[in-house]
């Protein structure tokens, strides 16, 4: 636990020195505690810019970073310290870097790595936003980026037979949960001298560890699983601490996708509830995805711990549960694909994931609809493809909503 610029009169943590190894949903609550000389309960909150000096010298000598001493908010703040720090004990991870959105998250921890004559690897299914920064920004400032064509090991083993700066995948993929092998691609990445992201949003911090199997970095949309309560936007971005500290916050400090503080702390009280939230929405979304496959109308259920799902004995291996996310596709036209949604009474149509409330929607004409046919068609993403994220509710409701629907 940090003992960084901590306030005068604050509280050590009782037993900071025993060295106890404890269990993630114990770190989620007491990780990086931070108390003020008031005692409080709950996490204090540091809504401020900036910070003040007892003198010029102090000032000066905190720039040049003789002491340490908080700044200024966009470098960072007591509230996203303890946000960072907590997540990172729950991750396994040596740092953690947060972010104001998972976009911003996804675009600094490739964007920090590379350089104009760079290379960048990607995996074939992913976010749009995501695709759009490798394929259209990235490529603008001189960054050659190789989007694969699928996941088998020859491919990945012959796109990176040449050097490489970056590797980015997406496990599992948005929407349609495709499977990547985290430890092949860390070993031919590390061959090619390049360091792997992983883009861990779909699993959550609870159901996969990418660090554990090799990769380098490990980005978060924070809003989904993270939040999880439709709230607040936020990123983060785990590696190790030379990555965070001499790569990584360099680049945030001046292009500035910073977190507020209110949103760190919304951040910090919900990684309290993550566990309890998470593995509810896990075990819901695996009881109806395979009812789903049953359901006469529906053509095609995804979901990675289904026997069906081409990557299930992957998943198994590098994933504790298939995660809060189904991927359908309606044995319909686009038109009565629409209907089926407007007929749903308790899953709200929406774009967004990870939620308490169950949420659905259309990636063609929503999520994916920024990349063309042809793209969406190599993705596999159809326009009778939904993608549902399985919430709180109890999920005999959720199922009755849907058979109803159809």
């Amino acid at each position: 636990m940090t003992k960084r610029n901590r306030p005068w009169g604050h509280q050590e943590p009782r037993n900071e020195s025993t060295n106890r190894t404890l269990h993630p949903d114990t770190l989620a609550i007491r990780g990086a505690m931070i108390r003020t000389g008031f005692g409080e309960t709950s996490e204090a909150m540091f809504l401020t810019s900036g910070f003040t000096y007892d003198s010029a010298q102090q000032a000066e000598a905190s720039f040049t970073e003789e002491n340490d001493h908080y700044l200024y908010s966009r470098f960072a703040n007591p509230t996203i310290s303890m946000f960072e720090e907590r997540l990172a004990l729950m991750e396994g991870a040596e740092s953690c870097h947060a972010t104001g959105s998972g976009m911003s998250a996804m675009f600094a921890s490739v964007a920090a790595l590379v350089s104009q004559g760079d290379r960048v690897v990607a995996s074939p299914a992913m976010f749009s936003s995501c695709y759009v920064v490798l394929t259209e920004i990235l490529p603008k400032w001189g960054i050659q980026v190789e989007i694969i064509e699928n996941n088998e090991p020859e491919t990945w083993e012959r796109a990176l037979s040449s050097p490489a700066k970056a590797v980015f995948i997406e496990t599992p993929s948005n929407p349609l949960l495709e499977i990547v092998d985290i430890a092949m691609v860390a070993k031919f990445a590390h061959r090619a001298g390049a360091q792997l992201i992983v883009d861990n949003v779909m699993a959550s911090p609870l159901l996969q560890k990418p660090l554990e199997f090799g990769a380098d970095i490990v980005m978060y949309s924070a809003t989904k699983h993270i939040d999880g309560q439709g709230r607040v936007l936020g990123g983060a971005v785990l590696g190790t601490k030379k990555y965070v500290d001499e790569i990584l916050k360099p680049f945030t400090r001046h292009t500035g996708p910073s977190l507020s503080p209110f949103n760190a702390w919304v951040l910090t009280k919900s990684l309290e509830t993550m566990s309890l939230r998470v593995n509810k929405m896990n075990n819901s979304a695996f009881e109806i995805a395979q009812k789903l496959e049953a359901l006469p109308g529906i053509k095609k259920v995804w979901y990675p711990f289904l026997d069906s799902h081409p990557g299930n004995a992957l998943a198994k291996k590098q994933m504790t549960g298939g995660g809060t996310t189904i991927a359908i596709e309606l044995d319909r036209p686009k038109a009565e694909v629409f209907e089926f949604l407007n007929r749903l009474e308790v899953i709200d149509i929406s774009n967004n994931l990870g939620d308490s409330r169950s949420l659905i929607t259309h990636p063609a004409s929503t999520t994916h609809r920024r990349l063309d046919a042809a793209t969406q068609a190599k993705m596999g993403i159809t326009e009778s493809t939904l993608r549902l994220s399985v919430g709180l509710e109890d999920p005999k409701d959720l199922f009755e909503d849907l058979s109803l629907a159809l």
